[in-house]
């Protein structure tokens, strides 16, 4: 619990950073705390294995794992949204303005693709517009990598 609680603030704090630098908290940079989530995970999965000293076994590794990536997606997610709602809504709006333009960009390249222009305009609504958009995708990015590096972790800590 401690682990994600502190990963889930740092996310936090790492978008706030952003802000008070004058970054684009909504952008590609912004991800860059996507591997607090898979660390603290993992780091949990250790703090147990450390009360156990034949091992936890396979469940509780997971288990715990799973649970540190939840509560870090869950606070990130809600810290996010809050910035969003708080944070003046021209950064928002600029956000979506530079990844317009970054598609645009990319439009090319999509369009020499087979189903390019499904693929293309499916990205294009896919950006985020709202605060609750913004907190949906850190939730999912942070649960994705969370679940997708401390299932191995649990394997490999579970002894």
């Amino acid at each position: 619990m401690l682990w994600g609680t502190a990963a889930g603030l740092l996310c936090i704090s790492w978008v706030l950073f952003l802000h008070f630098t004058h970054n684009n908290a909504y952008g590609l940079k912004r991800t860059l705390s996507d591997f607090f989530t898979p660390v603290a995970a993992i780091g949990g999965q250790i703090i147990l294995r450390r009360f156990y000293p034949q091992g936890p076994g396979l469940g509780k590794a997971v288990g715990v794992g799973l649970l540190t990536t939840l509560l870090t997606a869950l606070i990130a997610a809600t810290g996010l949204y809050v910035y969003a709602q708080l944070a003046d809504p021209s950064l928002m709006h600029q956000h979506l303005a530079e990844a317009r333009q970054l598609l645009e960009n990319a439009r090319r390249i999509y369009l020499e693709n087979p189903n390019g222009r499904q693929q293309f305009e499916a990205t294009l609504q896919g950006l985020a517009h709202t605060p609750a958009g913004f907190a949906q995708d850190e939730f999912l990015k942070k649960l994705l990598w969370g679940v997708f590096l401390s299932i191995p972790g649990g394997i490999f800590l579970r002894k």
